[in-house]
């Protein structure tokens, strides 16, 4: 049966405007997450805490979840302290442009090495040099925009939500190999408030999601030192011989698909 010629027309209007919405909604979509990455990269000095959960999908597909809690330190370009406690590592981070020092508080042991360069650089090395990719860096990151958005194949604005008390944009973007979603804090600080990667290449899609809180800049950071002190005696060892310090602990890995 042929359609009325006035039912074609309205179907290929409300599919021009659906699809113009669609692109508008993209489009703001894109600009919001720009303005959130060039506001975090205008603040020289940033403190945080954040609550994380790391899924590990069993080999019998059960879903496990291990938090964590902790607190971020950071003045640009080439500063960064962090404190990550959970139910299986407790450690601290510190980098101060020069020296990259990693605290297994657990065991009291240390480990050192010289990364010379900034924060950026830093989020490389660990990845490329010493195989300990940081979930969440590129939110840390001095090209925010750009890392997020490379290989973005679909985006999604979902509205409002809030967080922690925050009023937040919701987005949502897919790429090849993950979905990830950010919420970002409206109003004249645009940072992120909680952002979520699913892992689309693993079985059962386990997630990663970090959320903020207690969020600072400029004068209300207060004065942190970047350097390592030894206050407590702790035993120096080399970078492979420092213990378990990872979300995922060793005795999980082996459970793990």
């Amino acid at each position: 049966m042929t359609a009325p010629p006035s039912f074609v027309v309205f179907a290929l209007v409300a599919s021009m405007g659906l699809a113009s919405e669609t692109r508008a909604d993209e489009a703001d979509a894109k600009r919001l997450v720009k303005a959130m990455s060039d506001y975090m990269v205008q603040q020289t000095n940033v403190s945080f805490s954040f609550d994380s959960s790391l899924e590990v999908v069993t080999k019998d597909h059960q879903k496990l979840m291990l938090a964590s809690s902790g607190t971020v330190n950071l003045s640009r370009p080439d500063k960064i302290r962090a404190v990550r406690d959970g139910g299986f590592a407790n450690v601290e981070m510190m980098f101060d442009g020069k020296t990259l020092t990693v605290v297994n508080k657990d065991a009291n042991e240390y480990a050192q090495a010289d990364v010379p360069g900034t924060i950026d650089h830093l989020v490389d090395e660990l990845r490329d040099r010493f195989h300990r990719p940081v979930s969440g860096a590129d939110l840390l990151l001095s090209n925010i925009y750009d890392q997020l958005m490379l290989n973005v194949i679909d985006v999604k604005d979902l509205g409002s939500g809030v967080i922690g008390g925050t009023e937040c944009d919701h987005f949502a973007f897919r790429d090849q190999d993950v979905d990830w979603q950010i919420w970002i804090a409206q109003g004249d600080r645009p940072y992120p408030c909680r952002y979520v990667i699913t892992s689309k290449q693993v079985d059962q899609a386990p997630q990663y999601s970090v959320q903020v809180r207690d969020w600072k800049t400029g004068t209300e950071v207060a004065t942190t030192n970047y350097e390592y002190t030894n206050t407590t005696k702790a035993r120096k060892v080399e970078p492979p011989e420092l213990g378990d310090i990872d979300e995922l602990p060793m005795g999980f890995r082996g459970a793990a698909q």
